[in-house]
């Protein structure tokens, strides 16, 4: 789901972007790949948009995409920089933004690092205390831009975190009806899209682009460890991350015309 030549390398070594971070390395073979030959967003873009503002590279932001945090969700952004997971409720969604922008920033900011993007969504207690079913965890393999080896790549960490934890997978979460409309100029493509003809996955930001995710149902406890060991094997912890600063003169949450910068 791409024509160009792929000059890839092992990420144990570098990463796509020149913004990157200094990153805790995981002891486990490297099975796991990402493309460099292809368009990301900078990690410094992502950072602007996250607060509303207008970033460098054309392209990073869509104003049908939200990507601007609340305070809440810009806690859990940086604390998942430190992690290496993202940990929300739920589905993370936001009713006056109809849709998820901590789960659309945490996905380009995967996408600038070059990294799988692992979430744990928790889920809310029933009435009686617990939870009808566990927490679940979700990868998404998009980040790494290399749709040819998406399977291989699932097969392998299924298998991983079934012998080093005994937990099964669910089945893929990529499903033709999951993918939506976005209210602007741009649309995800199908996940059927033939990429010989034209190399989407190398030149579209990741927000047109279909997710491949893999998920597992699980405890909490056992997610939140699952979601630390998988955050080594993909070297998304950033060790020097530190809590995002408020630019000056970001009035988030107005348009325009209200002192805001009108986007996500």
């Amino acid at each position: 789901v791409t024509t160009h030549p792929r000059a890839l390398s092992s990420l144990a070594a570098t990463t796509p972007s020149k913004e990157n971070d200094q990153i805790i390395k995981s002891d486990s073979p490297i099975f796991w790949r990402a493309r460099q030959d292809c368009w990301r967003p900078d990690v410094s873009d992502v950072e602007k948009i996250s607060w509303g503002m207008p970033a460098k590279k054309k392209g990073t932001g869509s104003r049908g995409v939200p990507h601007r945090l609340n305070e809440d969700e810009r806690r859990s952004f940086d604390q998942a920089r430190r992690q290496g997971f993202l940990q929300v409720t739920g589905s993370s969604w936001r009713s006056q933004r109809a849709d998820s922008p901590l789960l659309n920033s945490y996905r380009s900011l995967m996408d600038a690092r070059g990294r799988p993007m692992v979430v744990l969504h928790k889920l809310s207690p029933n009435s009686s205390g617990g939870v009808d079913n566990g927490d679940q965890l979700v990868v998404d393999l998009s980040p790494l831009r290399l749709p040819n080896e998406f399977e291989k790549v699932g097969r392998e960490l299924k298998e991983r975190v079934l012998t080093e934890f005994g937990v099964g997978s669910l089945m893929l979460d990529l499903e033709d009806e999951d993918i939506v409309e976005i209210d602007d100029d741009t649309a995800i493509l199908d996940s059927n899209t033939n990429d010989d003809d034209d190399d989407n996955w190398g030149t579209r930001p990741l927000y047109q682009l279909p997710p491949h995710s893999l998920s597992w149902e699980m405890s909490r406890q056992q997610g939140k460890q699952i979601g630390k060991f998988l955050g080594l094997t993909f070297d998304n912890v950033e060790k020097i991350a530190t809590s995002s600063k408020k630019p000056k003169g970001v009035k988030p949450g107005k348009g325009r015309r209200h002192g805001g910068y009108g986007i996500g």
